[in-house]
């Protein structure tokens, strides 16, 4: 039986050397990794061993005994614990510094480019308040219904009344809609049986707009009383323009259902990015952080360098933010969305904002750009913006086959981005450059835009 140099329930004193890419402070004892939550390089802290696994270990701090100079005192160790902000115990210049060294490391290890310049990440001047969406669960804690959010890596609620990284209007909202809730007497939704009705409460709030989206994510279509609980939200609540009901009656960890339905207002909300405005519904992908995001989209149009003769593509294209956005710059734009409901908002938003040079239409990324390739569509600069998962090697061949000069990739996944290079240089495509930029303060995610010409350019 293989032994350990620690064992589950044992105390130790343990010196951080470093982070884990989720932000978890690194320990070795005898050279066997401990992950420590709420600990950082530099700190001796004393620790409770909770879970002795064949790799590594997990464990507590019990006690600090020399503390980082990083460190942020009175960190709210709820937003740690339930992982809402993780890294929020750090100083938030060296979160800065964290992830460009995540990301300056998968280019190292994964893409085997460590000659490719990975540039310092672009922060933001307040990185609080900046999440214009909130995506709440809703169980019943101690008799009564209840918002706040998962501890990590369970589904036992943690009550939270200010998430920190969230708009505070939302914060403010959903405060209010629970108390609503609660006065009519609403049944929370119960995982382990499959009962009760209110599962989450989503809220939208437009950044420039202020106007408020409220989605309930409900069991059943039955909504008692509805008008009543809808007439006192909107009396409360000014700034909500509009309010959908999402079914979903699956045993799932899914949140949203297929079947929707729009129970007061025009189901959707306006807001703008860059200048442009957008119709963005209970469905559709739109950043989370409206400023950073348009740091984000503005660096990859600087990488792109683009000509008023340019066409371009926006491959997993959404609401059109990307495409749209330099719509007024470039001769065409071709956007596709696998998701439906998000094609029919860019088309809306490309009319909306009086635009006449737009394609969008819906289908998987993969088989519409095989399409246009063989239609001869001839794209100078193809934009990609894929899920975390990253990009198909069939998408990346369908790419590069339409030969443009320059592909800009922008990646909420570092190591699937870093992946996926090695594909596109095996087929021509260099990277040049990497800008991280964080969308995400307080916590470990950090978005990438990296640009690729032709190695005959």
């Amino acid at each position: 039986m293989k032994t350990y140099p620690v064992t589950k329930n044992q105390d130790l004193t343990v010196d951080i050397i470093d982070l884990t890419h989720e932000g978890m402070g690194i320990a070795k004892v005898e050279g066997y990794p401990l992950f420590i939550e709420n600990a950082l390089p530099g700190e001796t802290v004393e620790v409770h061993v909770l879970k002795v696994g064949n790799k590594f270990g997990f464990a507590k701090v019990k006690n600090f005994i020399k503390k980082s100079a990083h460190r942020v005192e009175n960190a709210d160790e709820k937003l740690i614990r339930t992982g809402i902000a993780p890294l929020a115990h750090l100083s938030y210049d060296q979160q800065l510094i964290f992830k460009q060294e995540q990301v300056a490391n998968v280019m190292k290890k994964v893409a085997k480019m460590p000659e490719v310049p990975v540039l310092p990440t672009i922060g933001m001047t307040d990185p609080t308040g900046y999440r214009n969406k909130a995506q709440i669960p809703v169980r019943r804690v101690e008799n009564q219904l209840q918002t706040g959010f998962y501890r990590k890596n369970s589904h036992d609620l943690v009550p939270i009344e200010h998430f920190y990284i969230q708009d505070p209007a939302i914060d403010t909202a959903i405060i209010q809609i629970r108390d609503i809730l609660r006065r009519f007497h609403v049944k929370p939704y119960n995982e382990e049986t499959n009962e009760g009705f209110l599962r989450h409460l989503i809220i939208r709030k437009g950044h420039y707009t202020g106007e408020m989206m409220v989605v309930f994510v409900t069991r059943k279509e039955k909504f008692f009383q509805v008008d009543q609980i809808l007439a006192q939200i909107t009396q409360a609540l000014p700034n909500v323009v509009t309010i959908v009901q999402n079914i979903n009656e699956d045993k799932t960890n899914v949140i949203l259902g297929k079947q929707e339905k729009v129970l007061f207002g025009p189901g959707y909300i306006n807001d703008q990015l860059l200048g442009k405005t957008y119709h963005i519904s209970a469905k559709s992908f739109y950043q989370v952080n409206t400023l950073q995001a348009e740091k984000l989209y503005q660096t990859a149009y600087d990488f792109a360098q683009l000509s008023p003769e340019d066409i371009i593509i926006d491959a997993y294209s959404g609401i059109g933010t990307i495409g749209l956005s330099v719509a007024d710059k470039v001769k065409q734009v071709y956007g596709m969305e696998v998701v439906e409901e998000a094609v029919q908002d860019a088309i809306a938003n490309a009319k909306l904002n009086g635009f006449t040079n737009t394609t969008y239409v819906a289908g998987s990324a993969e088989k519409v750009m095989a399409q246009w390739a063989k239609e001869g569509i001839q794209p100078d600069v193809i934009f990609v913006d894929p899920p975390r998962k990253g990009l198909t090697p069939s998408f990346i061949e369908a790419s590069c086959q339409m030969n443009p000069q320059k592909i800009v990739y922008i990646s909420c996944s570092p190591a699937t981005m870093a992946r996926d290079l090695v594909h596109f240089a095996a087929l021509g495509y260099q990277a040049q450059q990497v800008q991280p930029v964080d969308l995400f303060p307080m916590t470990n995610h950090v978005e990438c835009v990296v640009w690729m010409s032709r190695k005959d350019k």
